[in-house]
C-alpha cells in the first residue's frame, strides 16, 4: 500500500469527526455566549475545558478507581458471555431452554438490582463489578451466538466428514466465524461497561466518577459535572479504540475484506465500467 494512500485513507476516518466535533463545539460556545446562558444551566466548553484542568488531580484519581471498575467487569462480562454462548450453542435443547432466559434477564432494571447486590455484597468493589458484567455480558452474549451460528454448513459437514470431534469443529469453524461478531458484541459492552459503573457507583460508594457526579449534583456544581461527564466519555471511546485495536490485530483478513468491499463501494460508475 502506498504511504500517500494510507495517509489519505486515515485522514478520511479521523478528518470527519475531528470537523464535526469543532463544528458542535462552536455552536456551543457561541450560543451560550450570544444567548447569555448562565454557566450553571449549561456551561460553555472552555469552560469545562478549564475545569478539567483545575480538578485534574481529583478527577485522575477518581477516574482510576472507576477504571479498575470497569476493566474487571469487563474481563468478567467476555469470560461469562462467551461461556453461556458456548454452552447455548452446544445444543439445541439447551439452546430452547436457555436463549429465553437470556433475553428475560436483560429485562430486569439493572438500577433496581444494584442495591440488592449491595446489600448481598457490601460496599466494596464486588456489586460495582457484578453490576457492570451484568449490563455488558448480554450484547457479548448474543453477538458471539449470532457467531456460532454463521458457521458455513458446508464446512461443518466436511469436518464431521473427516472425523473431526466437536472441539475440533469448533476450533475450525465455529470460532473463526464468530470472532467478528464477538468484537462487535465487545465494542456495544465496552460502552454498556462506562454506564454500569456509573449506575453502580451512585447506589453504594465513596470514591469514583459516579460518586463525584452525585457530590456535585447536590453542591449545583454544573461546569464540574460536565467536566466529569467528559473523562466518563474519554474513558469509554478509549476502551471502545482499544478493542478496535485488538479486533485489528487479531483478525487482519477481516479488516482486509471490508477494507477492499469499501473501496469497492467508493468507486465511481465510469471506474467500475
Amino acid at each position: 500500500m502506498a504511504p500517500n494512500s494510507k495517509a489519505r485513507r486515515i485522514g478520511a476516518r479521523v478528518l470527519p469527526p475531528v470537523i464535526f466535533a469543532l463544528i458542535v463545539l462552536t455552536a456551543w460556545q457561541l450560543y451560550v455566549e450570544w444567548g447569555n446562558v448562565r454557566e450553571s444551566t449549561l456551561p460553555p466548553p472552555t469552560a469545562i475545558a478549564e475545569s478539567i484542568w483545575d480538578n485534574r488531580t481529583m478527577l485522575a484519581e477518581n477516574a482510576w478507581v472507576t477504571i479498575k471498575e470497569i476493566l474487571i467487569g469487563f474481563a468478567v462480562a467476555i469470560v461469562i458471555g462467551v461461556g453461556v454462548a458456548t454452552l447455548i450453542r452446544s445444543s439445541q435443547k439447551i439452546e430452547r431452554a436457555v436463549y429465553p432466559w437470556l433475553v428475560v434477564s436483560q429485562m430486569i432494571p439493572i438500577p433496581a438490582i444494584a442495591p440488592i447486590l449491595v446489600i448481598w455484597t457490601g460496599f466494596d468493589m464486588r456489586p460495582k463489578v457484578m453490576v457492570i458484567a451484568l449490563v455488558s455480558f448480554f450484547p457479548i452474549a448474543v453477538n458471539t451466538i449470532d457467531g456460532l451460528r454463521a458457521a458455513e454448513p458446508e464446512l461443518l459437514n466436511l469436518l464431521k466428514t473427516l472425523k473431526a470431534n466437536a472441539w475440533q469443529r469448533f476450533r475450525k469453524a465455529q470460532l473463526p466465524a464468530a470472532l467478528p461478531f464477538l468484537f462487535s458484541g465487545l465494542k456495544v459492552a465496552a460502552a454498556f461497561s462506562v454506564i454500569g459503573a456509573v449506575f453502580a457507583e451512585w447506589v453504594g460508594a465513596s470514591e469514583g466518577l459516579g460518586y463525584l457526579i452525585l457530590v456535585l449534583n447536590n453542591q449545583t456544581a454544573t461546569t464540574d459535572m460536565f467536566a466529569v461527564i467528559v473523562v466518563l466519555a474519554l474513558i469509554g471511546i478509549s476502551l471502545f479504540l482499544i478493542v478496535s485495536l485488538i479486533e485489528r490485530l487479531m483478525l487482519p483478513w477481516y479488516y482486509e475484506s471490508r477494507q477492499v468491499e469499501a473501496e469497492g463501494l467508493e468507486l465511481e460508475p465510469e471506474e467500475v465500467a
